[in-house]
């Protein structure tokens, strides 16, 4: 099983605070079957940036202790890029990067309470280079959340997404996790990740998730999703299935 979003490389971000928190993060998802991690520390966020260069320096230097300490789980190099307008003329840089460095998927955020106005044009001069966004947890988005409509564009476009297995579980609330739900019923989602940044609060619960959403839309689906994450640290093309706008189910009042 691959994770394709995890804080794990220490003390880069809001993540893993040392080498000893990411040797038992591997630990922990080594317990739960995962065989590899994609890191995807934070860059051009408020806070916390991390350039392509020293992303891959740390995952080697991760990569080292985790064979050091005989654990069998293998660390990928990307990024949770923070959506901005120059993201197209940075790759070339190496200041970007994108999944298993074959130029093509990148894991992109958006601030929780807004989607900038630039976004359609950005994408389409990112797919005009032939790089495909993945959004990281829309479910978890206030605007997507208010207008799911806004992120069936996206998708229609040719974006992808991935949701939080703590979003699947039910760990952010009700409401995100029915939101999840309708982001896997009509196809405006095509990975499940676990966002893992720490030992308690912010864990993997691939498993658990992966049990939810077979209990809730079958075995193969669940398959789907591994899949996919298989496909994507491999450079290969990811099927998505047409999205479907959210119909929610109203009562109707009245005789009939």
């Amino acid at each position: 099983m691959i994770d394709i979003h995890c804080h794990i490389l220490p003390g880069v971000d809001d993540g893993a605070k040392n080498l000893a928190e990411s040797i038992e993060l591997a630990k922990q998802a080594h317990q739960e079957g995962i065989t590899a991690i994609v890191a995807t520390p934070h860059h051009h966020h408020p806070s916390f940036s991390n350039d392509g260069h020293s992303v891959i320096e740390a995952v080697e230097q991760l990569n080292h202790a985790l064979k050091e300490h005989e654990i069998p789980v293998d660390i990928l190099p990307a990024q949770e890029i923070r959506i901005h307008g120059e993201m197209t003329s940075q790759f070339e840089t190496g200041d970007l990067l994108t999944y298993g460095g074959h130029q093509q998927y990148l894991l992109v955020e958006f601030p929780s309470s807004q989607v900038p106005r630039y976004t359609k044009q950005l994408f389409y001069e990112l797919r005009m280079q032939d790089y495909i966004p993945i959004i990281a947890h829309p479910e978890r988005n206030k605007v997507f959340i208010e207008k799911p409509d806004v992120l069936y564009e996206f998708v229609k476009d040719g974006a992808l997404t991935q949701v939080t297995t703590s979003s699947v579980t039910g760990h952010f609330g009700k409401n995100i996790k029915k939101f999840s739900e309708q982001l896997i019923e009509f196809n405006l989602t095509h990975f499940i990740a676990s966002d893992a940044h720490n030992l308690s609060e912010r864990t993997f619960r691939m498993t658990e998730a992966l049990n939810e959403v077979e209990k809730l839309f079958g075995y193969d689906y669940v398959m789907q999703l591994k899949e996919n994450a298989e496909l994507l640290i491999e450079g290969q093309f990811v099927y998505a299935e047409p999205p479907e706008r959210i119909r929610t189910r109203k009562k109707w009042l009245g005789i009939f």
